[in-house]
């Protein structure tokens, strides 16, 4: 079960400066995410500041025997300017300098295994990431596209590994590149009827640590499996979802709309790590959203897992229901 909640000033100083502060909460983790943004020109220009750290233990027999902990952070340094601007279209190029830090330990002190991971069970990722963003919309839909190149870095005391001298296995570290491509298409079919499809793929050139790889399953992803079921190099993800109304309350501006959907997406590894097995997940389900006007919103999912995974947990998540709750009091 996953509580949050989040703070927005849009106007801090009077420059049009804008801060956001979020906290998240599970049974076995803590996580704040930290972001401001200032403009930079009269063309919507501008420079963002983020940082996020997040703590969490595992809590699920019988490796919680372990005392598994983990702490991560990331700290982010990003210049956006928009090149094309008009009503219906924007066309925008960024460029990011990005930190990434991981710790997981066990039995209290001990540096946990892990692939790329030092002796303490640290890994540290210094990348610039250049990113495009497209986005086109009219009465009928809306295109968005984004576009990241990332150049992982050797330094600022970035992990850094040679090859296994023993099995010539390739280590993964600090060094690498990779290609980031995510896309979404919302069409209005009749009347607050929607069809929602997103798109997104990764293509490394190398064994990646961890923290760079793509994740596949769970809200967000492939519904009906567990969050970051899979983790990969690459991979690449597809969701196709209707949103049909069967109720609405006009006193409370209400909408309540029935969500069925498809989820499909493949991984892959590269150098000599096997694949995942399977390396694919698929789905089928349906859900509900409720919303009353731009303040409340709440949500249950239901995915049926079509490919059979190993799974030895039984929350509501391994067995594909989603719940979520939002509300804006401001």
């Amino acid at each position: 079960f996953r509580r949050g909640v989040s703070l927005r000033q849009a106007n801090l100083l009077g420059l049009g400066d804008g801060l956001s502060v979020s906290y998240t909460n599970t049974d076995g983790s803590d996580g704040i995410d930290l972001n401001y943004s200032l403009p930079i020109n009269p063309h919507n220009g501008k420079v963002t500041i983020s940082y996020g750290d997040t703590s969490s233990e595992v809590t699920e027999d019988p490796f919680n025997a372990l005392d598994i902990e983990s702490d991560s952070r990331y700290f982010d340094l990003t210049i956006r300017q928009p090149l094309v601007q008009t009503p219906t279209e924007e066309f925008a190029l960024g460029l990011t300098a990005s930190r990434r830090e991981s710790e997981t330990v066990f039995l209290e002190d001990l540096g946990f295994p892990s692939l790329g991971a030092d002796e303490d069970g640290r890994t540290r990722v210094s990348a610039v990431r250049f990113f495009q963003e497209w986005t086109k919309r009219n009465a009928q839909e809306v295109v968005a596209v984004r576009s990241q190149f990332s150049l992982g870095l050797d330094v600022f005391d970035a992990t850094v590994n040679n090859d296994n001298p023993q099995t010539g296995e390739d280590v993964p570290d600090s060094r690498f590149f990779a290609w980031r491509g995510q896309a979404q298409w919302v069409r209005l079919l009749a009347t607050d009827s929607l069809l929602l499809i997103r798109g997104d793929i990764q293509l490394a050139d190398q064994v990646m640590l961890p923290i760079e790889q793509f994740a596949l399953g769970g809200l967000g992803s492939v519904r009906g499996y567990r969050q970051d079921q899979l983790l990969t190099d690459n991979g690449a993800f597809a969701s196709a979802e209707v949103r049909l109304p069967i109720l609405r309350v006009s006193k409370w501006d209400a909408l309540l709309q029935l969500t069925p959907f498809v989820d499909l997406g493949t991984t892959w590894n590269n150098g000599d790590r096997e694949d995942p097995d399977p390396n694919s997940l698929v789905s089928v389900g349906v859900g509900l959203l409720w919303q009353q006007g731009d303040r409340f919103r709440a949500r249950l999912d239901w995915g049926i897992p079509l490919v059979s995974v190993d799974s030895t947990g039984d929350s509501l998540q391994e067995n594909g229901v989603y719940f979520s709750i939002e509300f804006n009091p401001f």
